[in-house]
């Protein structure tokens, strides 16, 4: 697809997420580093870990109320408060004594306006797309995600130390230009909308989403997920610990690689591999049956991982992230589009806030690793994260496939 065919909608979700992440990466990734030099370790860790939970609960209650209401005016009204709780953390760095108060209360606001605005924001590549491009959609999203994070990161590692404030206040500007670009080029396209079913809210809300529990094929596809993603978020924990503490230092063009850096290094790959090879993979695959793209997509990513977690070597590790990358381009676009066709139409934002379970399971079993890994060797660690990845594969793949390819067979029966 050409940059014109896509629908309007696509177009001004795309732009405006690549120009709010971009920023927004400087950032964020330097919260827990801000929070543990402002008030120490033990805080911080209890602060972030409980805008996590609130902000997966909060996720559920935002894909709820996207399917009940316009999806249009819940970003309207949850952007215009990101952009206010920016402003409000930029405000609270000004002194020369920092109000740590005003920025912590700014950033749990933050934390639940955009889990609630969220799901809607997910919900309307599904109400703008079709079956037919919604696995084009995906690839350029995917690849302006990871564009975006590369840029962002760049931006916050020149800039976060010696222009904090310039940097939020370039984010809350950013953010405030979110809902006027929403309000001026978003179109309701939300077909059909969720009907409340009982009396008390909160009763509605958790029979909403015991449909999508009892939806037996998605929910193979997020525990699959659970599993396939646990993974890549690896990278960044149990394989970055390991490197830091036993990568022999190598040098490189006058560089010194140690395990700290060949973890950057693994990143970096990750991202350019992204940048530069997602529309021709995309495209490559195209003459190739979904099934097959995502059975071989996921080959690869298994592959990669489950020997990158033992890998020792500069030249190892590299190729070994390669693979990986290149199985995650190829499966990546099918599994996004299968699973957004799974979603019924009066229930997409809630369904996409229950996939959200998908990341939160594997970071939580990411971080797990971290302690069996104290326990296990490196190369019984591979074994352990190849069983993951592989039962992750038999989940997505059955979710996805094998119930409808008893339905089609069904159908033939019946024909016949």
């Amino acid at each position: 697809m050409k940059w014109k065919e896509y629908p309007q909608n696509i177009r001004v979700r795309l732009i405006t997420s690549f120009f709010n992440r971009a920023v927004s990466m400087a950032v964020m990734p330097f919260m827990a580093l801000f929070f543990a030099q402002e008030l120490g370790k033990v805080w911080a860790g209890v602060f972030l870990a409980g805008t996590v939970i609130v902000s997966f609960i909060v996720n559920l209650i935002g894909g709820y109320i996207s399917d009940r209401f316009q999806r249009i005016k819940v970003l309207l009204i949850t952007s215009s408060l990101n952009a206010l709780m920016f402003l409000f953390m930029t405000i609270s760095l000004l002194p020369e004594k920092k109000l740590i108060w005003l920025f912590a209360a700014a950033y749990t606001a933050f934390t639940i306006t955009s889990s609630l605005g969220r799901p809607a924001l997910h919900a309307i590549i599904i109400d703008s797309t079709t079956p037919e491009n919604r696995k084009a959609v995906y690839a350029i999203d995917y690849w302006m995600v990871n564009l975006s994070m590369a840029i962002g990161t760049a931006l916050g590692g020149l800039m976060y130390v010696s222009h904090k404030v310039e940097l939020f206040l370039l984010l809350s500007i950013t953010s405030a230009l979110l809902p006027a670009a929403y309000k001026i080029w978003l179109r309701d396209e939300q077909i059909q909308r969720l009907e409340k079913q009982h009396q008390n809210v909160f009763y509605d809300l958790l029979q909403n989403y015991k449909v999508a529990f009892q939806d037996a094929p998605f929910v193979k596809v997020v525990a699959g997920s659970v599993f396939i993603f646990a993974g890549e978020f690896s990278l960044n924990s149990y394989i970055g610990v390991r490197l830091a503490e036993t990568f022999t230092p190598v040098m490189a063009g006058g560089v010194e690689i140690n395990g700290v850096r060949m973890l950057s290094l693994l990143n970096i790959l990750n991202m350019l591999l992204v940048v530069c090879l997602t529309f021709w993979i995309n495209s490559f695959t195209n003459r190739f049956s979904k099934q097959t793209v995502l059975l071989g997509g996921l080959i690869l990513y298994t592959f990669g991982y489950a020997f990158m977690t033992s890998a020792s070597t500069l030249h190892m590790l590299i190729v070994f992230g390669v693979i990986a990358t290149i199985g995650e381009l190829v499966y990546s676009p099918v599994r996004n589009a299968e699973q957004a066709n799974m979603m019924p139409e009066d229930k997409r934002g809630s369904y996409s806030a229950f996939s959200s379970l998908s990341f939160s399971g594997a970071d939580l079993i990411a971080r797990a690793s971290i302690i069996i890994g104290a326990y296990l060797a490196p190369a019984m660690m591979s074994v352990y994260m190849g069983i993951l990845l592989m039962v992750g594969t038999a989940f997505i793949y059955t979710g996805l496939f094998v119930k409808k390819q008893k339905d089609q067979k069904a159908l033939l029966t019946k024909t016949v």
